[in-house]
């Protein structure tokens, strides 16, 4: 009888501790479950401290730097636990990270852009974010350094977001409901290959320094060479020597404005002089509503008849807005300027001349002229001329 309680006790410990055995496994389980699997995040500040724990008082552990992968361990309120690449494990703000989705968001965009026509080379002016799309208030994530070099893909103009409570005022002689201030924001690629939009305020575009002079008051949107040509007396000095291949360049600007809906109302083309060693302007078309990018070639002359026409010369081509098509404005959502109709324009450098190719006999297009053009009347100007 003693024997078959103490097997029976023995069987009844036996079931109760696989039963806690069984639960403390299933706690456990689910425990792991509600922590889920490691998750990703990545530092957006420019540079991060990692601490051993989270209070007033604590020890360095490492540093991240901008952009860098980091494995979620824990988190506690406003921090997290991680990991870095490299095994260093710390404590974080959550504040100055992002996720894998923001972060796919950017390698989405870079995948997208990765065929776009690079318009200009530009340097950043300061330390700055590159966004996820125009505008401030969007999301950021890689932090380019003052001196960064990028490439300008695409422009967009949005509105300058007001503080809470704060109204847009009517400008002097505004009428109608006062407009926002915009702002111009660039779509770039930057050295290291990552895609974002940038504020137009926070970069400089690369211009030649020679013709910076030349630029009567407005901005030089992009400056392309043309082709270069040859004076070993030219005077320009580089690194203690002289530079004897001179570049000749295709410029085009705009006023200092932000949200205009073109990108350039001005193209200039500036010739070298071998015997005056100097820039000169031997092509200038001014007051159009034109859109990047502008194309370099080399080009014949099909409806030319001299000896140079069969021979292939620099050329260059770019838009402008048709007459026919209204003034576009910016897209409510992506900001982007989408013109109508345009009209290409081809034009090719022989020696120190420009010429535009028409067949011959062809007018060419009307096209609109953002500042309309007042036409004289010359019998009145001939009047006022005898009088005086």
């Amino acid at each position: 009888m003693r024997r078959a309680i103490k097997a029976a006790g023995r069987t009844a410990g036996i079931v109760a501790l696989t039963a806690v055995l069984v639960l403390g496994g299933d706690g456990c389980s689910r425990f792991q479950h509600h922590q889920g699997p490691s998750k990703y995040v990545y530092l957006t500040a420019k540079e991060a401290t990692l601490r051993d724990r989270v209070a007033a008082v604590s020890n360095r552990t490492g540093t991240v730097s901008n952009g860098e992968k980091l494995v979620v361990l824990d988190r506690a309120r406003r921090f997290l636990k991680v990991r870095t690449p490299d095994g260093k494990v710390g404590w974080i703000e959550e504040r100055l990270t992002a996720d894998q989705a923001l972060a796919d968001q950017f390698d989405a965009l870079k995948q997208q852009s990765i065929n776009d026509t690079v318009v200009a080379q530009a340097a950043a002016r300061d330390d700055v974010y590159l966004h996820i799309a125009p505008g401030r208030e969007t999301d950021h994530f890689f932090r380019l350094s003052e001196g960064d070099t990028m490439s300008l893909l695409k422009r967009a103009t949005v509105a300058k977001p007001l503080p809470p409570g704060v109204a847009p005022t009517p400008k002097p002689g505004e009428e109608g409901p006062p407009q926002p201030v915009m702002e111009d924001w660039w779509l770039v690629r930057t050295s290291k290959g990552q895609a974002g939009w940038i504020y137009s305020r926070m970069i400089d575009v690369t211009e030649p320094d020679a013709l910076v002079r030349y630029s009567e008051g407005q901005r030089i949107v992009g400056a392309y060479v043309l082709t270069k040509v040859n004076d070993p007396e030219s005077g320009v000095m580089n690194n203690g020597q002289v530079v004897s291949e001179i570049p000749e360049y295709v410029t085009v600007l705009a006023p200092y404005k932000a949200g205009l809906p073109y990108d350039f109302d001005q193209v200039r083309v500036f010739t070298w002089n071998v015997k005056k060693h100097r820039y000169e302007t031997a092509f200038r078309d001014r007051n159009i509503a034109g859109y990047l990018p502008v194309k370099i070639t080399t080009l014949t002359d099909p409806y030319g008849k001299s000896v140079l026409a069969v021979q292939k010369l620099p050329a260059f081509q770019y838009r402008v807005l048709s007459a026919a098509s209204p003034m576009p404005t910016p897209d409510a959502k992506t900001g982007m300027v989408t013109p109508g109709q345009t009209i290409e324009k081809t034009y090719r450098l022989e020696e120190t001349t420009v010429h535009r190719l028409l067949p011959p006999g062809t007018t060419a297009p009307e096209e609109m002229r953002p500042v309309p053009e007042v036409k004289k009347d010359k019998a009145k100007a001939g009047k006022e001329k005898k009088r005086r």
